[in-house]
């Protein structure tokens, strides 16, 4: 039935003329301003831009739906054509219930206002009622963590604050339909947790919830259903894990370049990441298992042929949600390199090597003096084959997505208790 769909998109499509500002709803500023820049110049046709092309999705009332895909695909734009910020090109959106949207900190605030001030005008905005946001107001206030800067107008609050008390007003004003883009990246891990402790909570409220974000491993806690954009399209649409799993397989199909060509790297070239390769106790292998010993072997060059003093090596093993679930330090490990040669191989040996059967991503750090040398994302992928880590002839749960580590059990009898 229409009446439990919250969120209905049919042929959304968004254009824009390249190096014009976009027709449809406008500020009197940038009417101002457009006009001032045509004054003596000579109109020239410039070339189109769609950023969404034929988008069709529903959201039932009560979900909690994300929407994933890299930069640029268009998530962005979909939740500002949402939010009714900027008018659709093609197609028809229709939203039951009332709105309330977080696209970026401080959204709808006034900075020479307080606080207090822009709680009340943001409840305002979203329809509510005086007396609404008055019920409301304390617990606004300290989710956000900002009582004792509630009557300071908010332009001179740190940008933690300012998304603390944006988010708070958004989500706390009961808006049926919340929609939340990638804000929680600007706050702390305890204000993210704190984050999404509150979405499930609205979630489970019966209230619907869209969520963009990169963070894949909150994407599939809060959203049993995503949707995956790409390039302004629609890819596919389901189940989180499915869309995710697709989402990943389309990086992996695009990052598959040597090293030696990579040129999405940072830090100085003092020496740079030729190679990365993969070894146990019998030579090359290219799947480990877990609880086999294993080496990653990094092969290096200088920039100009002399030897690299005070080098430092590091090697972040990821899943393929983005979490870092293994982190090799040659520093903190113990091992140093005063002077090593300008051309050669870093080996990171790992006895009994403690990762479950699964896919995981590599990233590369070389430092010199505490500097960044090389660093490069995804530089690597490590499918571990399923083994026995334990030598008990039982295996972990495939849910089981942490590191795994020597254990020993034993019971120990009470003693008997005292006579009284």
């Amino acid at each position: 039935m229409e009446y439990d769909v919250a969120v209905h998109a049919k042929g959304i499509g968004k254009k824009y003329q390249l190096g014009q500002l976009e027709t449809g709803y406008k500020l009197l500023s940038e009417v101002i301003s457009e006009r001032v820049r045509s004054i003596g110049s000579r109109r020239e046709r410039r070339g189109e831009f769609w950023a969404l092309r034929d988008i069709d999705f529903d959201v039932q009332r009560g979900e909690t739906f994300g929407i994933i895909g890299h930069n640029g695909a268009g998530k962005s734009t979909l939740l500002k054509l949402l939010s009714r910020i900027t008018p659709p090109t093609t197609g028809t959106i229709r939203l039951h219930g009332r709105v309330g949207a977080l696209l970026e900190v401080g959204t709808g605030f006034h900075g020479e206002l307080t606080g207090r001030e822009n709680i009340y005008l943001n409840g305002a905005v979203l329809g509510m009622r005086r007396a609404e946001i008055a019920r409301k107001f304390d617990e606004i206030v300290e989710f956000a963590e900002v009582e004792q800067f509630i009557d300071t107008p908010v332009k001179r609050y740190s940008s933690g604050m300012y998304l603390r008390l944006a988010f708070s007003v958004a989500a706390h004003l009961e808006p049926e339909i919340l929609i939340v883009d990638e804000v929680l990246s600007v706050g702390d891990l305890a204000f993210q947790e704190k984050c999404l402790g509150r979405m499930e909570r609205v979630a489970g409220e019966g209230r619907t919830v869209l969520f963009v974000s990169h963070n894949l491993t909150a994407v599939q806690t809060l959203c049993p259903r995503s949707m995956l954009l790409s390039r302004g399209a629609k890819i596919t649409e389901g189940p989180t894990a499915g869309v995710i799993e697709e989402y990943v397989s389309g990086i992996r199909a695009h990052t598959t370049i040597e090293l030696d060509a990579r040129t999405d790297r940072e830090g100085t070239g003092r020496f740079r990441f030729s190679g990365i390769s993969l070894e146990n106790n019998s030579g090359a292998v290219d799947v480990p298992v877990t609880g086999e010993d294993l080496e990653i072997v990094l092969a290096y060059e200088s920039s100009d042929g002399n030897a690299i003093r005070n080098a430092g090596f590091a090697i972040g093993v990821y899943s393929v949600l983005g979490t870092l679930v293994l982190q090799l330090q040659s520093d903190v490990a113990g091992t140093m390199h005063g002077s090593i040669p300008p051309r050669g191989e870093i080996r990171c040996r790992i006895p009994h090597l403690p990762l479950p059967a699964g896919h995981y991503i590599l990233n590369l750090m070389g430092t010199t003096g505490g500097t960044a040398a090389d660093w490069i994302q995804r530089a690597g992928e490590l499918t571990v084959a399923e083994g026995d880590f334990f030598g008990s002839g039982r295996r972990l749960p495939d849910a089981h997505q942490t590191v795994l580590v020597e254990q020993s059990w034993s019971v120990v009898e009470a003693a008997e208790p005292a006579a009284r």
